[in-house]
């Protein structure tokens, strides 16, 4: 109650896909559970057809191609309607195709072209997690436009050794 949105890991086919959607969707167009009144409609009172509406068009569903059945059916999984974002999980998609952490692969760079192709060809994004600047221009490049920066341990991580290197060297 309350999410408004949902990242999916190892989604694999085109019908676990449409499951996830419907699972954001209230009757007849899915399955999710009526409350009204709580965080996801800010506490509000009002029109209940008009926030199922609302709730509909604001959720947002991100399914991850992690493995190589996901990455075989990425065709089908970006047409499925309700999914928003297809997101190439790098690290597992990897492992998964047995080269990993391998980003240099021929194998791993068809992927993210044919990911980013699948999403662009159905009107969704493709979404990458970039660790620098210089992977977030590359994978803009490569056509996906829902980048995120860093982990939040990792960008923790770094604040903290910032603000400690400053203590130690105050002209730094």
């Amino acid at each position: 109650m309350g999410a408004l949105g949902v990242m999916v890991p190892l989604v694999d086919t085109a019908e676990q896909a449409a499951r996830i959607v419907s699972f954001t969707r209230y009757p007849p167009k899915g399955r999710r559970g009526a409350a009204f009144g709580f965080a996801h409609d800010d506490y509000q009172g009002g029109d209940v057809v008009q926030k199922m509406r609302a709730i509909h068009e604001r959720t947002l569903v991100i399914c991850m191609i992690e493995t190589r059945a996901g990455l075989e059916n990425v065709e089908a999984i970006a047409a499925v309607e309700g999914v928003d974002v297809i997101w190439l999980g790098h690290f597992d998609l990897t492992n998964f195709l047995g080269i990993p952490g391998q980003f240099s692969h021929p194998q791993y760079h068809d992927a993210v072209q044919r990911i980013a192709a699948a999403a662009r060809r159905h009107g969704k994004a493709a979404g990458y997690m970039a660790a620098d600047a210089a992977l977030g221009r590359e994978y803009l490049g490569h056509g996906y436009r829902m980048i995120a920066s860093g982990t939040d341990q990792g960008l923790l991580q770094n604040a903290i050794a910032r603000l400690m290197t400053a203590w130690k060297n105050p002209s730094a």
